[in-house]
């Protein structure tokens, strides 16, 4: 758990913005290559394919996760302490003019400045004028990207306060239950996709949808962190996310998966519809895939804070560092350890089987 938490709070800490997901990407070579046993491939959209080298006759299960963050991209730099940037990614519009942010070049040497001016209509993305607080002429190129200036990912009461959760917190979940389930007999067949660009609207799941970048026969367990409310709570266990705000998952895995967790009496975890937002497994569900999702609940989500509040305007808009429960998280692992293990397990009851049972008892009261 110790190494898992560690690789919580390094990947939360790192920059990135959907097309510039580069440096999670560097990272996750990295850990690849101090892994026994799991190989990295790209699929042609850049999306990150793990997978065990042992073999398996067994139907994939892939656990899937984005790679990028809401954040900023450099379009020009105006003069040597002003930067026209795109921000991709949604977040209220409330919350950007004097916001403090900061710039990191492709050597990761960060530049702070505050927003100056808010363009919400700009297409494809809206774009701000930022301010710069020192002069840093032809040093800032197009590409680089930016984020809210917070601190480095600190845990406090079991709550870890991190520049991006969403969705860093599922690479994270991610690549440490892979790295559980490859010591477990029988369970060759597990892999991770770590997709790109979800913040614009999941097009690198889109592209891996369309094109199989993984076999048309695969159970994908997606993962989000996705706004809490008050019937969903940070604390309360990892969420087996039944559907969003645009659609429900795929029945078959979704109760199978409920099934298995049912049957761990002492585990906490939450069943939710999580209607915050839209997940990738909606698009994996819409071009065939069997999908469902499991999710982490955040605050702060996409770093505003006091959502409600803003946009009631009773609330100063004031970014912060998003929130997930560490209980959580460590959780979230071991549920998916639990389902990949047991999915293609013999279950003693299935639903049909107890709707049948039914009707044969009772089906004289019907004639």
């Amino acid at each position: 758990m110790k190494k898992h938490l560690k690789w919580l709070m390094e990947l939360t800490a790192i920059p990135t913005a959907a097309g510039e997901e580069t440096r999670v990407i560097d990272w996750i070579e990295r850990w690849v290559h101090s892994q026994n046993g799991i190989t990295l491939k790209r699929d042609k959209f850049g999306n990150l394919l793990l997978q065990q080298t042992r073999k398996s006759t067994k139907k994939p299960i892939y656990i899937t996760a984005h790679l990028d963050h809401p954040a900023f991209v450099v379009r020009k730099q105006i003069d040597d302490q002003h930067l026209e940037m795109e921000f991709r990614g949604g977040v209220n519009d409330a919350y950007f003019v004097g916001a403090k942010i900061e710039v990191f070049d492709n050597e990761n040497n960060g530049y702070k400045g505050t927003i100056q001016s808010l363009e919400p209509k700009a297409k494809p993305f809206k774009r701000v004028i930022v301010k710069l607080n020192k002069g840093v002429a032809g040093i800032l190129l197009k590409g680089d990207i930016a984020r809210w200036n917070f601190p480095a990912p600190v845990v406090k009461n079991g709550l870890l306060h991190a520049p991006a959760c969403d969705d860093l917190a599922g690479v994270a979940a991610a690549i440490s239950a892979l790295e559980t389930i490859k010591k477990l007999p029988g369970l060759g067949h597990v892999g991770v996709l770590l997709t790109r660009a979800e913040e614009i609207g999941f097009v690198g799941a889109i592209a891996a949808a369309k094109n199989r970048t993984v076999p048309k026969t695969s159970r994908l367990l997606c993962l989000e962190t996705s706004r809490s409310f008050s019937e969903s709570p940070i604390g309360g266990g990892p969420i087996l996310r039944v559907g969003d705000k645009t659609s429900v998952f795929g029945p078959e895995l979704t109760n199978a998966s409920a099934n298995i967790m049912n049957t761990q009496k002492k585990f906490q975890w939450q069943r939710k519809l999580m209607p915050g937002g839209t997940c990738e497994s909606t698009a994996f569900c819409e071009y065939g895939y069997l999908s469902t999702c499991l999710c982490l609940a955040l605050g702060n989500y996409h770093n505003m804070k006091d959502i409600d509040g803003v946009v009631q305007k009773n609330k100063p808009a004031k970014v912060a560092p998003e929130i997930i429960s560490v209980n959580d998280f460590h959780g979230l692992v071991k549920m998916l350890t639990i389902i990949c293990r047991d999915l293609d397990k013999q279950r003693k009851a299935t639903l049909r089987k107890g709707l049948e049972t039914r009707l044969k008892r009772y089906a004289s009261l019907l004639s």
